[in-house]
């Protein structure tokens, strides 16, 4: 699974970290900043471009290489059992999370988010999950709609002690429904 014409879904591990942030750096100064007051957007940016070292060794978030690609890695993101907010809190086995989706602005609209999900939902599938939440972004919450998700409510995302921007949760179920 995982595998179109140009792009590979895999595994990521602690040896993509500086790729990745590399992605991460590329997409979402373009990607991410709609909706985000310039000041406020500027101070969150180096916090959400670094690589993630608890995900990247989670097993379950993944990063997509293209053949054709400069860089090679054009998209990243996966699911975790965990909230991002309440790491520490028990887990509802039927529940996943959407962690950290980024597409390279040069390859948007080619599936890459798609196949990301796609992988997602297999392997939360196979592990007895159902449902995924998300913690979206606001320029994200239509991509997520497009995967199926439903707006839930709108939320403040923590990404430091002192530092909030305003973001939408949304749900998705897939128990009955194919990748």
């Amino acid at each position: 699974m995982g595998n179109r014409a140009d792009i590979t879904v895999r595994g990521a591990s602690p040896q993509d970290a500086e790729a990745v942030s590399a992605l991460l750096e590329a997409s979402y100064p373009s990607l991410m900043a709609l909706g985000y007051e310039p000041t406020l957007f500027a101070r969150a940016l180096p916090l959400l471009t670094k690589a993630n070292p608890m995900l990247l060794s989670s097993c379950t978030w993944y990063v997509v290489e293209a053949l054709d690609a400069e860089d090679r890695l054009v998209g990243c993101g996966g699911w975790a059992r965990q909230r991002p907010d309440v790491p520490n809190e028990p887990v509802d086995p039927v529940l996943g999370h959407i962690r950290h989706f980024a597409t390279h602005p040069n390859w948007t609209r080619r599936g890459i988010g798609r196949a990301l999900f796609d992988r997602c939902v297999a392997d939360a599938r196979a592990a007895g999950v159902c449902t995924f939440e998300c913690y979206s972004s606001i320029g994200a919450e239509g991509f997520y709609r497009a995967l199926g998700f439903s707006t839930v409510e709108p939320m403040k995302l923590a990404l430091a002690e002192n530092l909030t921007i305003p973001g939408v949760r949304m749900l998705c179920e897939f128990a009955q429904r194919s990748p």
